[in-house]
């Protein structure tokens, strides 16, 4: 009878086969095991850290329940975005699940039974011509000087990737090794999403790799991520800007590209291996296409 109780409490969850430790310990053996593999590791152990933080990261894992997941789900909802959640939430799936397969430190995923927040409405900002110049006296850029400082660069970095849809962590590591003038193309050997990709530089887009050229220096734009982040932020603010980021920067030069170029060439500027990925970054209006036909 007892052991007839006890299969029917195992089929029910209620017994766990997995190791007798808190849910924080599964996530940080993952952080140690498996982020450093990723390009965004240290992003992701940031990330862990916080989550074992969180109540959750106490629960033993022989008690983990997906009503655990949903009470998370709801506390982060309070604090941040949708988007920012649904991160989070394929860290979480990927990690239950890499312990249900390679560890065997539990059996199910209780994130399966769980609902996601729903994803966020695609943005639809563009920067406007009179945006861009403001921006552009805010971080003392002018098109007809060597941007000397570092702001002035911001407003270089931020002019080349209206023109080449790449990425800030990109730009940031173009060498001179990567640019070929003569060809007019940028090699780009480790992007995002693991591949390679070569990007078309337009004659604008040349004319600024020749403004900032620094004869000593490797770098093209001698710039780190953080620098453009910080100095971007506080340029917008100067100029009285709301509701911009300078990834939307890829946006605009995507929108733009996608009236000179096919779909598929497009996708390799971009660097989108899923056609279906470009319609976020795509935001020409009706109104501008009703001009066009």
């Amino acid at each position: 009878m007892w052991a007839a109780d006890v299969e029917r409490d195992i089929l029910a969850g209620k017994y766990s086969t997995g190791p007798d430790r808190p849910f924080a310990d599964l996530l940080r053996k993952y952080a140690s095991v498996v982020s450093p593999t990723k390009r965004g590791c240290r992003w992701e152990v940031l990330r862990i850290e916080s989550i074992c933080r969180d109540v959750i990261g106490s629960v033993m894992l022989s008690d983990l329940r997906p009503v655990h997941f949903a009470e998370y789900r709801d506390r982060r909802l309070v604090d941040v975005t949708a988007a920012t959640v649904r991160r989070e939430w394929n860290l979480l799936s990927h990690a239950l699940n890499v312990a249900i397969n390679e560890w065997g430190w539990i059996t199910d995923n209780p994130l399966k039974s769980v609902k996601r927040p729903a994803p966020p409405p695609p943005r639809d900002r563009r920067l406007s011509e009179n945006e861009i110049e403001r921006l552009l006296f805010a971080l003392g850029y002018d098109y007809g000087s060597k941007p000397e400082t570092v702001t002035a660069r911001v407003g270089a970095a931020m002019l080349f990737a209206i023109e080449t849809a790449m990425r800030t962590g990109e730009i940031c590591k173009l060498s001179w090794h990567d640019v070929d003038l003569d060809k007019r193309v940028a090699h780009l050997p480790k992007t995002k999403n693991g591949f390679a990709r070569v990007v078309p530089l337009s004659a604008e887009a040349v004319r600024i790799v020749d403004q900032v050229r620094i004869d000593e220096s490797e770098s093209v734009f001698n710039l780190r991520t953080s620098q453009i982040d910080a100095l971007f932020r506080k340029a917008k603010s100067r100029a009285l800007i709301g509701d911009l980021h300078f990834h939307d920067t890829r946006a605009e030069a995507t929108t733009r590209l996608s009236a000179k170029v096919d779909i598929l060439t497009l996708a390799r500027i971009t660097g989108h291996r899923d056609l279906k990925m470009l319609q976020v970054y795509y935001r020409e209006s009706m109104e501008d296409v009703a001009k066009r036909i």
